[in-house]
């Protein structure tokens, strides 16, 4: 993914309501149906898929060429590719559907925008369900969760998207950090001190967007055992874990600790890694390419990754951020092949070491992360084998649930949060007020 996709992906989280076109206009829909086409069972198949990122674009047209020339393949891949932002590719496959044709075969959509597809039966309408595609590797899977409508799986994540701790061992060695403290609160007391003798941080917080700010404080409440929606869609946020994340991060900023940043992916973040002010960061694994090595080529081996520490309180040893679930349109003359391409692509061990090595993307089969190919793999950046750190993560990284109102809540949570983080109001009081809200205005 690019820089400006990944930036894009984090400031808007399905602004758009998926309310947008009603359940009824989509009803007689249901993929281009009224088409007249037939479905194409085997040989040539042209397949138009949507996507916010190239690295798709590398991973899929590889991956036709190689079931294309496969001996006894079933189908004979043309790929056509339409790029953009996740969420107006989102809005236009629903006003495609609505008008019954012109609809993608298959499209990428980002974990904060499929709530808009979840409202109104879009989802339902539009897409194959995957559940028997996935039942051979069900119990492997990882991530179907986010992208499940009233229990049905209607997309494939394509990245763990684990958060680790990144941090500049250079710095830290320096300074005398040692780099396997156990938990966020001891992690926490060393980072006061240093910021008080040294000016630098240990980790960020956002003020900028609702979207960035609260991204970053769901990281830390996931991984405490947090969250915002349990199984069933029904708000959990007002939870001790919540205040106690909130409360975490307030304090963090007052000491110190944490550096306040109006954009932790824009030129704030860069200028405070690239003056040193920032030498630690809870970020999933993407952010080595899109925010080290994108904006800190220079500090190459200067930093390492390690898995984060655990709050005392419990929880787990990992978190995850972002995310992206490929969907296939059903009733379309491509949507048989469609499957095809992302059964072979997603759900098996040739698929997934694929993904990794075109775009990088950690595998979401747990049984992979035991894969001696990847467990020797030694990033050229980070001068370390990764997998050391992303196996364990991997193993012990909490379930994110959503909801078709997400964006209600990151809109009732985003203000009364920064007032927390500004000193302005108890945490206590912002999980709240955000509840109350999120309730008020329809969640």
């Amino acid at each position: 993914m690019t820089d400006v996709s990944r930036r894009v992906f984090l400031r808007r989280s399905g602004a758009v309501g998926g309310g947008l076109l009603a359940a009824g206009v989509l009803a007689a829909c249901g993929g281009e149906s009224g088409s007249g086409s037939a479905s194409v069972s085997s040989g040539k198949v042209e397949l138009n898929l949507w996507t916010h990122d190239p690295g798709y674009v590398k991973t899929f047209t590889e991956q036709a060429k190689r079931l294309t020339e496969a001996p006894g393949g079933r189908y004979d891949y043309t790929m056509k590719f339409t790029n953009a932002d996740s969420e107006a590719l989102v809005t236009r496959m629903i006003s495609t559907g609505a008008a019954g044709r012109g609809t993608p075969d298959m499209i990428g959509i980002v974990i904060s925008v499929f709530p808009r597809v979840m409202s109104g039966g879009i989802g339902k309408q539009l897409f194959a369900p995957l559940d028997d595609l996935a039942a051979p590797v069900k119990d492997d899977l990882l991530r179907t969760a986010p992208y499940s409508i009233d229990g049905t799986l209607y997309a494939l994540e394509s990245d763990t998207c684990l958060s680790v701790l990144y941090y500049r061992e250079d710095e830290w060695g320096k300074n005398k950090i040692p780099a396997d403290i156990a938990t966020w609160e001891e992690l926490a007391e060393v980072g006061a001190k240093l910021h008080e003798k040294t000016g630098q941080s240990l980790g960020m917080v956002s003020t900028g967007d609702n979207t960035s700010i609260t991204n970053q404080f769901l990281q830390l409440l996931l991984q405490r055992g947090g969250g915002y929606y349990d199984e069933g869609g029904n708000l959990v946020l007002d939870s001790p874990e919540a205040v106690e994340v909130l409360e975490f991060m307030a304090k963090g900023v007052r000491s110190g600790f944490l550096i306040a940043l109006p954009d932790p992916y824009g030129a704030p973040n860069t200028a405070a890694l690239k003056n040193g002010k920032l030498i630690a960061t809870v970020m999933p694994n993407w952010y080595n390419v899109y925010g080290l090595q994108a904006n800190v080529p220079e500090q190459k081996g200067k930093w390492k990754i390690r898995n984060l520490p655990k709050f005392a309180g419990g929880g787990h040893l990992a978190s995850a951020m972002g995310g992206t679930g490929f969907a296939v349109l059903k009733d379309k003359p491509g949507t048989a092949a469609a499957l095809e391409l992302l059964k072979q692509t997603y759900l098996t061990p040739e698929g997934q070491l694929l993904r990794f090595q075109m775009g990088g993307f950690l595998p979401t089969l747990k049984s992979l992360y035991k894969d001696q190919k990847l467990l020797s793999t030694e990033d050229a950046y980070l001068g370390q084998r990764v997998f050391d750190v992303y196996t364990p993560a991997a193993a012990d990284s909490p379930t994110f649930y959503q909801n078709e109102k997400l964006n209600t809540l990151i809109e009732a949570l985003g203000g009364p949060m920064l007032e927390t983080l500004q000193g302005k109001k108890p945490a206590a009081q912002t999980i709240k007020e955000a509840a109350a809200a999120y309730k008020k205005n329809g969640g």
